[in-house]
């Protein structure tokens, strides 16, 4: 064979054995880029929590099937000496989360950091939303999670402040305009008033005192809560006492004088075990009745 044509079948082995490498190395390539894009879309699915998820992922996660938003307002206000102003916002957040991850539907929309609550300047630590102002706002956020693709929207409330009038009065009327459209909209006020009146009646038949604003069930579930100590002043609890709660029907004496430190109630005795009880009774409470409205 001549000495040419042999250089030219060597030069196409050459680039045979070339292509070969290349096209592994590709191969091998794709195949480590295929499998973090897996990965990174697996952590991202777990993502629940609105403001830490890009529009992305929000809509990979409404495909997905996660069409339920969950609104939870918080609230700043005075919570005793012991507690800090913004514990409903904090303890709001942990619990919407916990209930956006048990339904597997839902997403948690952020915190509304305002609520109806009583101003005091001899205790000044509430920022308060009037009821009149709190309506729109909620039926702006509402209407603006069915534009971008929620199907289903969840009204709920850390604070007492305005819930049975402004809440369950907004998701009747939003529900009433796009109910026909298949979007619904629902209020779920048992995740406050009946888990903390459960759990209140269950604590006094254990001996505990009844408890209000800023005492045992409120601090214990900041306690509970506050893992990096920013919430609860612990140095502050064995004087962390305020005016009475009273079984009903019975009233403080004519000349009782009130403690006004912003605790009706005890919370002497919070811990983060009540704290813990409670948050799990309110995300439990509260997944058994949102999913009540879809049966």
């Amino acid at each position: 064979m001549p000495f040419n044509q042999i250089l030219v079948i060597r030069s196409r082995e050459s680039k045979m054995r070339h292509f070969q490498i290349v096209a592994t190395a590709l191969a091998l390539l794709c195949s480590v880029a295929s499998t973090q894009l897996h990965a990174l879309a697996a952590d991202n699915s777990e993502l629940v929590e609105f403001e830490l998820m890009t529009w992305a992922e929000v809509k990979m996660a409404q495909e997905a099937g996660k069409t339920t938003a969950l609104f939870y307002t918080g609230g700043t206000e005075q919570r005793g000496p012991q507690n800090a102003n913004g514990g409903h916002n904090m303890m709001g957040r942990a619990i919407v989360k916990a209930i956006a991850e048990r339904l597997g539907n839902a997403i948690a929309m952020p915190i509304l950091p305002f609520s109806p609550t009583s101003m005091s300047s001899d205790l000044p630590g509430s920022l308060d939303l009037p009821a009149e102002l709190l309506t729109p706002v909620l039926e702006q956020l509402a209407e603006a999670a069915i534009t971008i693709g929620f199907k289903n929207i969840i009204l709920m409330g850390d604070s007492g402040g305005g819930q049975p009038t402004v809440y369950g009065a907004v998701a009747q009327k939003l529900d009433d305009k796009y109910r026909e459209k298949g979007i619904r909209i629902f209020y779920a006020n048992e995740v406050y008033t009946k888990a903390n009146s459960e759990l209140g009646e269950t604590l006094v038949a254990e001996g505990y005192p009844r408890s209000g604003h800023g005492a045992l069930l409120d601090t214990s579930l900041m306690y509970y809560l506050d893992k990096e100590d920013k919430y609860v002043r612990r140095d502050l609890l064995p004087t962390a006492v305020g005016d009475p709660v009273l079984p009903r029907g019975e009233q403080l004496p004519a000349d009782y004088k009130s403690v006004n430190n912003g605790i009706t109630g005890d919370a002497r005795r919070s811990s983060p075990e009540i704290g813990k009880r409670l948050f799990d009774l309110k995300v439990a409470t509260a997944v058994k009745q949102i999913q009540g409205f879809f049966d």
